[in-house]
């Protein structure tokens, strides 16, 4: 991914870090910590402040595919992952208290019957009740095409490595827990076809819009909650402690899902785009609604069935998608209601 550019102190005093060599800028590192602790105790919202959050998405992103020109040595760095974990512990927190008050009330697991089928059973319940603002319905009846252009901006931030983040808990998993996820998975990175790769056709529908398709492309256009939302699944699935969060996480994407994509894609063809542009929304309607069964019942299930004290972070993953997906939501709908942009720039150029 290209450096983004810096949005605050925190931001760019790592960026400028990352800029030389592990051997290198030892006395700024050192001093890294403390700016981290006057940060935090300025911000206001941790999950919301731009400087924060892009500091440890380029923390993660290390992880993946890594930053354009900076040492690969920088991976695993001690320093670096002092620094992560100074952030990731404020961030943990913010997320619990956002997932317990979006979903104050969550129904206990059902006494009778399979422990896994009571917990699919919990977790179908939490996506059904979720109220909160209908972004899939705002595309399929109102969404100009500019504003079909920003909504796949936002969502290229996961979506153009889509898969990656749940399948750091892969080797953290057993039995049938891992084999749900491997499933999964295998349907996400395409079956090995590499054009059926999700991420693969999603940059098909981004450049059907003139968009950049490159991933991290518009890591400088996106607010805040949008890389909070990658961050969230990037510290679900690095940290093993979490790996019943990052179990959750999944389950609720995949149930909450297929539907919206459904409208997503009507959204395209009512604009008249063809199926090379919604190809990607398709395929999620009818791969989704076998997802969410195995999700909820043998991986998220199989988990807790497996693993009873995972139960908490299960549903503590579950919430946290909803409650941030929430949070992006309405910002979104909120600009595009006044008609403005929900970018942190407006509009790119089409290219």
């Amino acid at each position: 991914m290209h450096i983004p550019e810096p949005r605050g102190p925190l931001s760019a005093a790592l960026l400028a870090i990352l800029a030389g060599l592990p051997t290198e800028n030892v006395e700024a590192l050192t001093g890294l910590p403390a700016l981290v602790a006057a940060r935090l105790a300025e911000a206001d919202d941790v999950i919301e402040d731009d400087d924060i959050q892009l500091a440890l998405f380029c923390l993660y992103e290390l992880h993946y595919g890594g930053l354009d020109g900076v040492d690969d040595g920088w991976e695993w760095h001690p320093g670096l992952i002092t620094v992560r974990r100074l952030l990731e512990q404020p961030f943990e927190q913010a997320l619990r208290a956002a997932s317990s008050a979006a979903v104050p009330d969550v129904p206990p697991v059902p006494a009778a019957g399979p422990v896994s089928d009571g917990v699919a059973a919990v977790l179908f319940a939490l996506a059904a009740s979720d109220t909160g603002p209908s972004l899939s319905k705002y595309v399929a009846k109102k969404a100009t095409v500019s504003q079909l252009r920003e909504f796949l901006i936002h969502k290229s931030i996961y979506q153009l490595k889509e898969a990656d983040p749940h399948t750091w808990a892969i080797p953290r998993l057993t039995g049938r827990a891992k084999a749900a996820l491997v499933e999964i998975q295998a349907d996400e990175y395409g079956g090995g076809r590499a054009d059926r790769m999700h991420s693969a056709m999603f940059g098909r529908t981004m450049r059907a819009l003139g968009l950049d398709d490159r991933y991290g492309a518009y890591v400088d256009t996106v607010p805040a909650i949008a890389l909070a939302s990658v961050n969230m699944m990037s510290l679900f699935g690095l940290n093993r402690r979490l790996r019943g969060a990052i179990a959750g996480h999944l389950t609720m994407y995949e149930m909450t899902s297929s539907r919206p994509n459904q409208l997503y894609g009507n959204g395209f063809r009512r604009h008249n785009f063809d199926a090379a542009a919604t190809a990607y929304f398709d395929e999620h309607v009818e791969a989704d609604a076998v997802h969410e069964q195995i999700a909820g019942r043998d991986l998220a299930g199989g988990l807790v069935e497996a693993e009873p004290g995972l139960l908490a972070d299960v549903l503590f993953g579950a919430t946290a998608a909803i409650a941030l997906d929430a949070r992006l939501t309405s910002r979104v709908l909120d600009a595009w209601e006044n008609g403005q942009s929900s970018l942190r720039s407006g509009l790119p150029a089409a290219a």
